[in-house]
C-alpha cells in the first residue's frame, strides 16, 4: 500500500520501502504524473491519497484543483481512493477532498493519543489538531481552520519574511523591511543553525544558493542593504526577529488550542518537528514514527485505509 500527500509545493509518498518528499511546486507546472509514475505497486495493492495542492494559484478554483489532482494520480494509480473532509474516501473528486490532509493525521492518531493537540509544522504551513474528538473537525475548511486558529499560514521553509515581521531594530533604529520576496523563512532558519542545506528543500527567492552566506545576503536585502552594509550580525538580527515572532504566534495558538477539554499534551510532526518540540516542549513523533513524522499525512492516510480493510 502506498500513501501520499499532494501539497501545492511538495509530494509526500509513503510505501513500505520509506518515506519520500519530492519539491513539486504544482503553479509551475510540475510534472506530478511523472513523479508518481516512478513508484509501481501490484495489482492488488491499494493508494490512499490526500490533498492541500488545490489551493495552487494556477487553479481557478479549489474544485478545478481538485478535479485535475483526481485526474493526474488516477492515471498513474487507477483504483486511488481519496480521502475527505467527511472522513470517507471517495473515487472520484468532490469538494470534501480539499485540504483534508490534516484530517487523516487526526484520525491516525486519535486511537494512539487521544488527549493530545498535534502541531505539524510543514514548508509552508502549521497545522495545530485537537485529537480528542476527531468528529468534531469533520467538514472543516481552510477558511474555517484559519477562522479558528487551527491552520497557521507560516513554515519553516517558503514564509515571506515580512509576513511575519514589518521592522526589525539595527544599530538601535528601527528599521520597516521591504514588501519583497527577498528571503524566505528557510534562509532565517539556516542561518540561525534549525536546518540545514540539505533541508532548505524548496527554492530559493533568488534561484541562488543555499550556503549560509548566500542566506545572509538574502536576509540583509529585506532591509535593502547588501549584506557588507549591515554585516554578519545584523542579518542575523533580521533572522532572530523574524524567528521570535513567528515562535511566538505558533505559541499563542498553541496555547490557546490547549485550553480546550481533553489537550492535554503537545505533539509535534512535520520538518520543523525537532525545533517545535524543543520550543513547545511537546513530544516530537519522530520519536515513534520515525522518518514518517516528517509526512504525517501520507503515512496517516495509508494506516487509516489499511485500518478500515482490516490490515
Amino acid at each position: 500500500m502506498i500513501g501520499i500527500d499532494i501539497g501545492g509545493a511538495n509530494v509526500k509518498v509513503v510505501t513500505r520501502e520509506g518515506v519520500d518528499t519530492i519539491y513539486c511546486p504544482l503553479w509551475e507546472g510540475a510534472p506530478l504524473g511523472e513523479i508518481l509514475s516512478r513508484y509501481h505497486i501490484g495489482d492488488d495493492d491499494d493508494t490512499a491519497v490526500v490533498m492541500s495542492g488545490e489551493l495552487a494559484d494556477c487553479f481557478r478554483t479549489k474544485m478545478e484543483g481538485v478535479a485535475w489532482i483526481v485526474k493526474t494520480v488516477q492515471k498513474v494509480f487507477p483504483k486511488a481512493l481519496f480521502y475527505g473532509t467527511d472522513g470517507q474516501f471517495h473515487d472520484s473528486p468532490v469538494p470534501s477532498l480539499a485540504a483534508a490532509n490534516w484530517l487523516a493525521s487526526a484520525a491516525y492518531l486519535r486511537t494512539r493519543y487521544p488527549d493530545g493537540l498535534l502541531v505539524d509544522m510543514g514548508s509552508t504551513t502549521t497545522d495545530i489538531i485537537p485529537l480528542h474528538s476527531p468528529a468534531s473537525l469533520h467538514g472543516l475548511t481552510d477558511l474555517q481552520r484559519l477562522q479558528k486558529g487551527y491552520l497557521l499560514y507560516t513554515g519553516l521553509l517558503r514564509t515571506t519574511i515580512p509576513a511575519i515581521i514589518r521592522s526589525v531594530t539595527l544599530g538601535g533604529s528601527v528599521t520597516p523591511v521591504s514588501a519583497e520576496y527577498f528571503a524566505a523563512s528557510a534562509d532565517v532558519h539556516l542561518v540561525l543553525g534549525h536546518i540545514s542545506e540539505a533541508d532548505y528543500i524548496c527554492d530559493t527567492p533568488d534561484r541562488k544558493g543555499k550556503d549560509r552566506i548566500s542566506c545572509l545576503r538574502r536576509l540583509a536585502r529585506v532591509v535593502c542593504a547588501d549584506l557588507e552594509e549591515i554585516g554578519e550580525e545584523g542579518a542575523v538580527q533580521i533572522a532572530a526577529a523574524f524567528w521570535d515572532e513567528q515562535r511566538g504566534m505558533i505559541q499563542k495558538a498553541v496555547s490557546r488550542a490547549g485550553d480546550m477539554p481533553g489537550a492535554d499534551h503537545i505533539l509535534t510532526a512535520g520538518i520543523g518537528s525537532g525545533l517545535l518540540s524543543t520550543t513547545l516542549g511537546g513530544r516530537d513523533l519522530s520519536t515513534d514514527l520515525g522518518p514518517a513524522a516528517d509526512a504525517l499525512p501520507a503515512h496517516a492516510v495509508r494506516e487509516v485505509l489499511r485500518r478500515s480493510r482490516g490490515l
